[in-house]
């Protein structure tokens, strides 16, 4: 107990926060069959904006410290003691959050965009149309003869470094002698895709000279309406890059500040679709206290001039169904071709963060 204390102790207040909304289960004896339980985590200190809109609409009153942004389209909340944070809630409608999720999963991770798996993989092509269809990526280069019949074997095209999907029926899929993992796996492994100008994690900056597409216009066109009250003179947002996050059960988001950029003046505009999380927004050093919020589907938050230099971070998403709140976006993937985004977006969670970087 002592120890623990101790070790608690010597932790930052940010990392103090992490650790205490973190996931963590009890574990059940060894002997019992009952599935692990996620351990309670006291909810009561973290900000509720729906909550807020809800009280604010009926009565008209805010809690302290916080305050409202006023001359949009939209509600913009912000925190008194954290300038340059604003926080829309339901910013997005069902239709248009179901919209970002498809893209999110079937465009934006394809080629010359890259993603967490074009290290070991190389750029992969139509990843999730290959998790619908339940094929299994192969390792090229195996003899020919190892194979029953390469006939069975169905390739899709321009998968890198020597990977192609099979059919998970086929000779080449079932083979002991080369490297394979499922379509679905890799979905499931799938953490961050970059769009626009492409981010270069090994070196903390933006690649220029890497191919890439510019950001869709359509969402474009909505993070410069989102940026709005955080642009000073009415000047334009122009979206030139963005990260996509992708979180299961048991992700999180350490602490860090988004510096890349060259001008911190302008908004990160970041999108949450799909399952419930818990933000930490924490001040210039470790040291100061975060405030805690809930991030749900549809919600847009804001971070320009100060807020660009706070920590913030994600320690949890909410997986169960109670706790998800994705009902809505259940009622809208009803058609049978949306099975497989339903599927995902069930026990997950995607950030879309979306950024001016010269």
């Amino acid at each position: 107990m002592y120890q623990a204390v101790a070790e608690d102790a010597e932790r930052t207040a940010f990392r103090r926060a992490e650790k205490k909304y973190k996931l963590y289960y009890d574990a059940p004896p060894k002997s019992s069959k009952k599935k692990k339980q996620s351990v309670t985590v006291d909810l009561t200190e973290v900000v509720d904006f729906k909550s807020i809109l809800d009280s604010y609409n009926h009565n008209g009153q805010l809690p302290h410290g916080i305050s409202l942004r006023c001359g949009f389209d939209y509600t913009v909340f912000c925190f008194d003691s954290r300038p340059g944070f604003y926080f829309i809630p339901e910013a997005l409608t069902v239709g248009e959050q179901c919209r970002w999720i498809r893209e999110s999963l079937s465009s934006f991770p394809q080629p010359p965009n890259r993603t967490n798996h074009n290290a070991i993989y190389g750029p992969i092509h139509d990843l999730f149309t290959a998790a619908c269809d339940k094929k299994i990526l192969v390792k090229e280069g195996i003899s020919p003869a190892a194979f029953d019949s390469v006939s069975n074997c169905l390739p899709n095209k321009g998968e890198g470094c020597g990977w192609k999907f099979y059919d998970e029926s086929s000779a080449a899929a079932k083979s002991k002698t080369c490297k394979s993992i499922s379509a679905s796996s890799l979905l499931r492994k799938l953490r961050w895709s970059t769009l626009g100008l492409q981010f270069d994690w090994s070196k903390r900056n933006y690649d220029l000279s890497l191919p890439h597409n510019k950001i869709p216009d359509a969402l474009g066109q909505l993070a410069n309406r989102m940026a709005a009250p955080a642009n000073p003179m009415g000047e334009e947002f122009q979206p030139e890059a963005a990260i996509v996050n992708y979180f299961g059960s048991g992700d999180t988001l350490g602490g860090h500040i988004d510096d890349m950029e060259a001008d911190w003046s302008k908004p990160i505009v970041s999108i949450s679709l799909g399952s419930k999380a818990i933000f930490l927004l924490g001040g210039k050093s470790r040291e100061d206290p975060p405030l805690a919020m809930f991030l749900r589907s549809g919600d847009v938050v804001l971070m320009a001039g100060e807020a660009r230099e706070c920590f913030h971070g994600v320690p949890r998403i909410f997986t169960d169904k109670e706790s998800a709140e994705v009902t809505p976006l259940e009622l809208h993937f009803s058609h049978e071709n949306d099975l497989c985004f339903l599927e995902y977006i069930r026990t997950s969670r995607i950030n879309i963060n979306i950024r001016q970087v010269l």
